[in-house]
């Protein structure tokens, strides 16, 4: 005799979708380094995520158990191939921090004297974020099958795009090429004064291994300090979202795991951009459509505006384009009456120029939602 599915048997929290964000957070935690990454990817998503499990993921930043330090030599030893006192003055075997896939520690160069940061990918995690990540996989690609609404959600693709992030992340190599490419950019849009990320050494890295400049400074949620270096603290901010921004059209791949903890405030003032683990990258075709939707948004050209939404992904395939821009145009009438806003973009391009300047002054309440109205419509 068959039976309707039922939810009978699933504890009451978890049908109401009402699982504790701190049971949830340490219950990731016990799971190891995939659902710590997966932990971390909700932390930096706040519009796809509750206020409240945002805020408590953020615990999962750099708090891992740390690897004891014979390990970490012994994959320094293996990498290297050569003796560690031929290469360091020193090692600190206490870890400057403990990520879920990788261990900081700080150090001192043999021939140069130069003060570094050695980060050392963790024994097995490559092993196990395949296997882990995988298994997810095909948990996203039952459960599609299984209620082909989910579809809509793009479970499936988001898991894909996850999977192939956190892979790339345990490829020190790739890290190196992101971050060496970030300097470039700097120094050639002339934020050198501005912004600078850190020194490769190469001779001492490796897949597994990550050996580049020891920057000094604070992070940017710790205003006490940031005050104390520098007399405008807002204009640092400024300053970053500018380097970033750029980065967005003018450099081989952006940083694209942009949080508190990965932006400094160095001694000198300048903006650090660190662990470039995570990048993107935008095609072409993608850059393209952005170009006409920042004309179309100065010009109020709302068909221009859906046209390049849904060329960037912004929607889904069927989407009605003249209803949308209609809605558009409805949502944005609407804002410049509630909403006491001035928006500057400025943006100029050629083939070695860029520049992107923001100024935004609204009320939290009413942006978040005009973003959840362009959601509804997307």
């Amino acid at each position: 005799m068959q039976t309707a599915n039922t939810s009978e048997g699933i504890p009451a929290q978890m049908r109401l979708g009402l699982l504790s964000p701190l049971y949830l957070r340490r219950l990731f935690e016990r799971m190891g380094a995939t659902y710590i990454k997966l932990g971390q990817f909700i932390a930096s998503a706040p519009t796809s995520f509750p206020a409240e499990y945002v805020e408590e993921f953020q615990n999962c930043f750099d708090r891992a158990p740390p690897v004891p330090y014979s390990e970490i030599e012994s994959i320094l030893r293996e990498e290297l191939q050569r003796p560690l006192d031929s290469v360091y003055e020193y090692i600190d075997p206490v870890p400057i921090a403990s990520a879920s896939i990788s261990q900081v520690h700080g150090a001192r160069l043999k021939s140069s004297q130069k003060d570094v940061v050695i980060k050392v990918l963790k024994p097995g995690i490559e092993d196990t974020l395949v296997a882990d990540l995988n298994f997810i996989y095909l948990v996203a690609r039952v459960l599609e099958f299984l209620s082909p609404e989910l579809e809509r959600t793009s479970l499936v693709a988001i898991i894909k795009d996850i999977k192939e992030s956190m892979l790339e992340e345990v490829d020190f190599r790739k890290e190196a090429v992101n971050m060496e490419a970030f300097q470039r950019y700097i120094e050639a849009m002339g934020f050198d004064r501005q912004a600078k990320s850190p020194f490769v050494y190469q001779h001492c890295s490796t897949k597994r291994v990550l050996t580049m400049e020891r920057l000094y400074g604070v992070p940017l949620t710790d205003l006490d300090s940031i005050r104390s270096l520098v007399p405008d603290p807002e204009l640092t901010l400024v300053t970053a979202l500018n380097v970033w921004f750029g980065s967005l059209i003018s450099c081989e791949s952006f940083h694209a795991d942009v949080h508190a903890g990965n932006l400094w405030l160095l001694r000198d003032g300048r903006v650090g951009f660190i662990d470039f683990g995570i990048v993107g990258r935008i095609s072409p075709r993608t850059w393209a459509a952005m170009e006409i939707f920042l004309a179309s948004f100065a010009t109020e050209d709302y068909n221009a505006m859906a046209s390049a939404l849904s060329e960037m992904g912004a929607t889904g395939n069927d989407i009605d384009v003249d209803s949308f821009a209609k809605d558009l145009q409805n949502i944005f009438s609407s804002l410049q009456q509630e909403l006491d806003t001035e928006i500057i973009v400025a943006a100029a391009r050629s083939s070695d120029a860029a520049a992107v300047s923001a100024n935004v002054v609204v009320d939290e309440r009413q942006m978040n939602a005009l973003f959840l109205d362009l959601f509804k419509m997307g």
